[in-house]
């Protein structure tokens, strides 16, 4: 009996963390509470999540009893889904733990493309859309020195028809198509908790080829726990692919 009483503890106290996990992202997203507050939920879910999965261990390791394999076997899966729920939010700690204090990453700090339609999306947001300046520049290049123009040998038409592909493959929602200006403006947004970073493309002509920059920037928060350097990245990844 005590390893079954253990291993309903360990399912209840899961069960509602996960619960728990996905309302902290979703009622963001729904206006129910504040960002702070969702992270707050997120937070107390994991510890939940990691008290239920510690649950279900102990049920593994008392005493064994004859004909209780499947209470064993349950116990394990609940280890398993108390991990599986911690685990994504203790990632992505790492990751915002890992990633510089800034929210506005792009390939051309002197001259950043610029944010046009987006602006009145932007309206009422914590961060201006204007660039910060050259300090900030510097702090970017100091820690993501990677990150620069992807230059293409063919025509900027052609680059800004595989920016546009692109951007939509990476389910981006398309704001803006200027071919005249070689500019794209869209906006990403997380899955989880639907925070929103703005994205603008600038294409332009390169010698006889095309060089392509790109500027994403969060609405909210003085950091982006790197959300904004990997997209970056990995729309860089993608046109010289």
């Amino acid at each position: 009996m005590m390893r079954i009483r253990t291993m309903l503890t360990g399912l209840a106290l899961v069960l509602a963390a996960g619960i728990a996990a996905l309302l902290g992202g979703y009622g963001y997203r729904w206006d129910w509470w504040t960002l702070g507050w969702g992270f707050g939920i997120v937070r107390w879910a994991a510890y939940a999540a990691l008290a239920g999965a510690a649950a279900g261990l102990i049920a593994i390791l008392l005493p064994p009893l004859r004909g209780q394999w499947l209470t064993r076997a349950g116990a394990a899966a609940i280890v398993v889904l108390g991990l599986g729920i911690v685990m994504p939010p203790w990632l992505a700690q790492q990751t915002a733990d890992g990633a510089p204090p800034i929210n506005d990453v792009t390939t051309d700090t002197e001259n950043p493309p610029a944010f046009v339609a987006i602006l009145p999306l932007r309206a009422g947001s914590n961060n201006p859309p204007d660039y910060p300046g050259a300090d900030y520049g510097q702090r970017q290049h100091q820690s993501l020195p990677d990150i620069a123009p992807v230059r293409m040998s063919v025509p900027p038409a052609q680059a800004l028809t595989r920016a546009q592909t692109i951007a939509e493959a990476m389910g981006w929602a398309i704001v803006a198509v200027e071919p005249g200006a070689g500019r794209i403006e869209a906006v990403a947004e997380t899955r989880w908790f639907g925070l929103k970073d703005d994205v603008v493309i600038r294409v332009a002509a390169d010698g006889g080829g095309s060089r392509v920059d790109i500027r994403s920037k969060a609405r909210i928060g003085r950091g982006d726990r790197g959300m904004n350097a990997w997209r970056v990245r990995e729309f860089l990844r993608r046109m010289s692919a």
